[in-house]
């Protein structure tokens, strides 16, 4: 008899040792999860909700004194040719990092670049391209970020083609690489400017 209830006194303290134990192993699971959502793959090729359709309806200013750099629309991404779309901003360190590559895109006459300034005041925005130089034939000031959000941004830089009849093609997440322009974004614009085939 003692022996029974000896084992029914140990019997509660057990489950109370697994019931501890089970938010841990939860934690655990959940944390492995976490790390292969952020570090398995590539970075820079999450999907786009607006891969092949149409660019977002926006019109941007001109950055506030940029002289001689007009604003951007959306009209301006269906003239016919492909464009690379960058939405950057001059308090982002990755934009900083970047910028070298897309002055080199720029100079190339295959490529035509244009920017979308996120949330930035329009004396650092000038001064960056001042400093570093203009790749952009145009830039829009998207001070609230709205469009940006329609666009489906989700931190800079982002890098999207859109060929010549506004439908984006492509997103690049983070900043572009000498690697990524031989790789990725010289292939994508050249898939971008081959006409899409008629649905069946």
């Amino acid at each position: 008899m003692s022996g029974d209830a000896d084992d029914r006194e140990k019997a509660p303290g057990a489950g109370r040792r697994y019931g501890a134990a089970l938010p841990v192993a939860v934690f655990a699971a959940l944390a492995v999860l976490l790390y292969l959502a952020l570090f398995w793959g590539d970075p820079s090729d999450i999907p786009s909700a607006l891969k092949d359709k149409p660019v977002p309806e926006f019109a941007l200013p001109a950055i506030e004194g940029a002289d001689r750099l007009p604003g951007l629309e959306t009209a301006d991404l269906k003239t016919g040719v492909p464009t690379l779309v960058n939405v950057w901003g001059s308090w982002c360190a990755p934009c900083r990092t970047e910028h070298p590559v897309l002055m080199q895109l720029a100079a190339r006459a295959d490529v035509r670049l244009v920017g979308i300034n996120y949330k930035d005041a329009p004396d650092n925005a000038r001064r960056f391209l001042g400093t570093l130089g203009n790749p952009f034939e145009a830039v829009g000031a998207d001070r609230t970020g709205r469009t940006a959000i329609d666009w489906g941004v989700y931190g800079v830089p982002e890098t999207f083609i859109v060929d010549g009849s506004g439908i984006i093609r492509y997103k690049h997440v983070g900043p572009i690489s000498p690697a990524d322009v031989e790789n990725v974004i010289l292939p994508e614009l050249e898939k971008a400017r081959t006409p899409a085939a008629p649905a069946p």
